[in-house]
Order: C-alpha cells, then structure tokens, then sequence
C-alpha cells in the first residue's frame, strides 16, 4: 500500500500592492496584524481599513502612511468597488461568508483571517533582505512554524546579501550571447558557492 504525501500546491506570487486597491475589514488585533504585516512588506500599499472600530495602534499606524484610508463605520457592500483584494479580519464568521459571496461575484481575490477553507490566497510569512523576499507557507496549516522558519532565514542570511545581488546584476549584464548562454554562464558561477 503507498501513502500519498500531502503536498503544498500554492502557486506562489509576489504582488505589487501600490497599483492594487486593497481592503481590509475589521480594525481589531488580527486587523492590526494584516495591516502592519503589509505596510512592513510593502509600505506603498494603497489600503483602504474599514471598521467600526479601531486596536488603539491602528490609527497611530496609519498616520505615518498618506497611503493608508481609514474608514469608521460597518462594512457596506459598495466598499468592495474598485477594490482588488480583500482582507476579511473580524470576528464574525457570518459577515466573512457575507462578503466573501459578494467578493467573489466581483472576482476579488480573498483572504480571510484564520479560516483557510474561505481563503483564495494566505499571507505567508516573509523574509527581507534587500532585494531578496522569501516567502514562506505552511498551506495554512502552521503560521507558527512559518513564523520560525522566517527567523531562521533572517539570521543565516548575511546583512549583505544585497550587495551579492547587485554584485550577480552586474556580472549578467556583461555576459554577451543569448539567454541561454547567460543562464548557463551564471549557473557555472553560483554552482562552486555551493561546493565550498
């Protein structure tokens, strides 16, 4: 008899958020978190927070964004106009299912905080270094294994590895040939790091 292993099939994407509308609803803790969590990854997020009321950080927060609308009041459908994604984080399961039908007929893409079954998409936890993300999913099953990986990266990555990236720029742009050349000439470079 073979056991299947599970497997995570999430097609991983990195996402302008200043040329996408954003919505988040729900102002609490677990808001806090996601807007936080976003404005950490991508400071330019246009987001639009909707709630009828506010984790006293949360206001503080947006004050050092322009970018960052607050809106205080309960959610109304027209709030999903002209958005692109959405971010459910209340407490009541029955207005995320609400939404998430609405969203859906408008084709946003939907996450909804703690409850994997209503989510087209998870926030995963994120490693910065530079220019270099790494994102990290447990398929929702663990954020804090997510959260433990995120450290381990964080600490094992050097503090330059920005300037490596710069440094591997400059050595592709003066490679000559085609992309198959400049690939396997790359590939030649990086394969003795790992050797050493």
């Amino acid at each position: 008899m073979t056991m299947e292993t599970e497997r995570n099939n999430l097609f991983p994407i990195f996402l302008k958020l200043d040329q996408l509308e954003t919505l988040i609803v729900g102002g609490g803790n677990v808001g806090l978190e996601k807007l936080s969590g976003l404005l950490k990854n991508s400071p330019g997020l246009r987001v639009t927070v909707v709630a009828d009321r506010y984790h006293p950080e949360l206001p503080q927060l947006a004050k050092s964004f322009s970018n960052v609308r607050l809106v205080e009041r309960k959610f109304r459908n027209r709030d999903l106009t002209g958005k692109d994604l959405l971010i459910l984080a209340t407490d009541d399961k029955a207005l995320h299912e609400r939404i998430r039908i609405l969203a859906r007929k408008r084709r946003l893409i939907v996450n909804v905080a703690d409850t994997p079954d209503l989510c087209d998409f998870y926030l995963g936890s994120v490693v910065t270094k530079g220019n270099i993300k790494i994102g990290i999913s447990t398929n929702g099953k663990s954020p804090t294994i997510a959260k433990r990986m995120r450290e381990f990266f964080e600490e094992v990555l050097p503090e330059n590895t920005n300037e490596l990236l710069d440094n591997m720029q400059k050595i592709r742009d003066r490679i000559k040939g085609d992309f198959r050349t400049k690939v396997d000439t790359l590939n030649q470079i990086t394969s003795s790091w790992l050797r050493r």
